[in-house]
């Protein structure tokens, strides 16, 4: 059986969660990876130019998650970074695409929820 990391954040941690991204944790933990262990204004840039269409929904949590990190905790917005970035299955939709001689194939929407934790770096 999988073991589940459980983090336990820290009182000067911020943390945003997005838990209905439309796209595979696969390819939304590409774009996640992109992002560990940047400064914040990096990457916000990064993720402002990704291709990726999921980056858009990475880039809104971000962005949540630097205004929780404002507002609730007081921490400054220049010296903010990305500590944590992780992605985790939700739920999956199932649907039936019809195909010849009346059969049948399935087709799978899946989500993901995203997860990111910011840090404050004195420098």
């Amino acid at each position: 059986m999988a073991r589940r990391l459980h983090i336990q954040s820290v009182s000067a941690d911020a943390v945003a969660k997005n838990r209905m991204v439309s796209a595979s944790p696969r390819k939304v933990n590409l774009v996640a990876e992109l992002i560990r262990g940047m400064r914040v204004a990096k990457a916000l840039d990064t993720l402002k130019f990704c291709k990726k269409a999921v980056a858009e929904d990475v880039r809104k949590t971000l962005l949540s998650a630097v205004a929780n990190a404002e507002t609730n905790q007081g921490l400054n917005v220049d010296l903010l970074t990305v500590k944590e970035a992780y992605v985790g299955k939700a739920l999956t939709l199932r649907r039936l695409m019809t195909r010849a001689k009346g059969s049948g194939s399935s087709i799978r929407k899946r989500f993901s929820r995203l997860t990111i934790v910011l840090c404050e770096t004195g420098d």
